[in-house]
This record gives structure tokens, sequence and C-alpha cells, in this order.
């Protein structure tokens, strides 16, 4: 059963998490709005069963309506996809994608946060919350990755990302359905890699192998 934490609340409830899980090698944080659906489909359903990675998914969401967003990627992929619940473990080969109206963090000890703080750009889930905590989690084990949108959602997110020492890739602006938000990414992170979706796949199964 879902319930809600304030950001105010993580530090107090990290340092009362006992014992702390083994940490993932590596983690993907991936956010979207407009073109969402085809956009995390075409790069999850490239991922075989059996990837290694934890990926954390923010798509901006209707607030007032069940998701079957999970259920409708899920029926095209060999990884496991589903919404994230309250303090559950991140567990490897998992898409886990934030609910309607809640924010979707990331603990220092391995586990997710849901949160009914303050929307962020207009939008809870924001990509931003999720990318941000993630870094602060993670450091350098971040992958980041901006997607289709038409907002500038995300982009604070993949800066703290990158200077955590994680790595940002960002769908090519052109070949998105809404070029705002990656472009937005681009232009504050010049360092990022503006990649095809079948890139980002294709650099996901490269960071498995390395990890």
């Amino acid at each position: 059963m879902r319930k809600t934490v304030s950001f105010s609340r993580l530090a107090l409830d990290r340092e009362k998490a006992q014992p702390e899980p083994s940490l993932p090698s590596r983690i993907v944080v991936m956010g979207a709005s407009a073109g969402a659906l085809d956009a995390v489909s075409a790069i999850l359903t490239m991922l075989p069963q059996g990837f290694a990675l934890p990926i954390l998914v923010v798509v901006h969401l209707p607030p007032d309506k069940k998701s079957i967003l999970a259920e409708l990627i899920q029926s095209k992929c060999q990884i496991g996809v589903r919404e994230a619940e309250d303090k559950e473990t991140i567990q490897p080969g998992t898409a886990y994608l934030a609910p309607p109206d809640y924010h979707l963090l990331v603990e220092v000890d391995n586990r997710l946060s849901l949160s009914s703080e303050e929307p962020v750009h207009y939008s809870r889930p924001a990509i931003d919350v999720l990318f941000e905590t993630a870094a602060d989690a993670f450091g350098p084990k971040v992958i980041g990755i901006i997607l289709t949108g038409s907002s500038s959602d995300g982009t604070s997110g993949l800066k703290a990302v990158m200077n955590a020492g994680g790595v940002g890739l960002v769908q090519i602006p052109e070949q998105a359905r809404a070029a705002v938000m990656p472009r937005s990414a681009l232009e504050a992170c010049p360092n990022a890699l503006a990649l095809s979706l079948a890139e980002i796949a294709a650099y996901l199964l490269n960071a498995v192998q390395q990890a």
C-alpha cells in the first residue's frame, strides 16, 4: 500500500534504514512527457531478459486517473515493468514507473520513496525530483536519460546527475515528438550525449557489459 513522505523526512528515514541492501553497480533514471509511450517503449523493448540494471522512469501523467502505462509497456518488453511502491528495494532488470500524482525519489539505502510534495514544473511526478535524488544517492553510478517532452522538467535534474559524475543521455531533439525537453537539457548540459533511441538502448547494453 502506498504512503507519502516529505522531502524533509528523507534524511531521518535514511538513518533508520537497517540493514542496508547491496547497491547496484549502475542505475538508470529516465524522464519523458509528450510522446513518452513510444519513446520509452522503444528503448525498453530493446533490452533483453536478464538486463542487469534497474531503470526508474518518470512520465508526466494525469493526476486524477489510474495509469495503465506500465501494463502497456510491459506487454512489449522482456524486462519487468511496473509501478513503483513506497519503500521497496530497487531490483536489477526492472523498470519502475512513477505512479500518477506521486513524485518518485531514490534513497541512499537502495530503496524508493513516493511523495505527495508540491508539483515541480507543474508536474507530479516530476523528472527533476527523481534525477536529483538519484544523483544524491548514487553519484557517478547514475545514467540519466531525457526523452521527448514539451517542458523544461528534467533539465536541472540531468545537470545534477552530470555534476555528480554521472552520465547524461538525451534524445536527439529533431527526432523527438516534442523537442522542448531534450533541447533544454542539451542547452544546460552541453557535455551530454545526443543520441537516437536505438543508440540510447545500445549505450545501456554496453554499460551492463562494463559494470
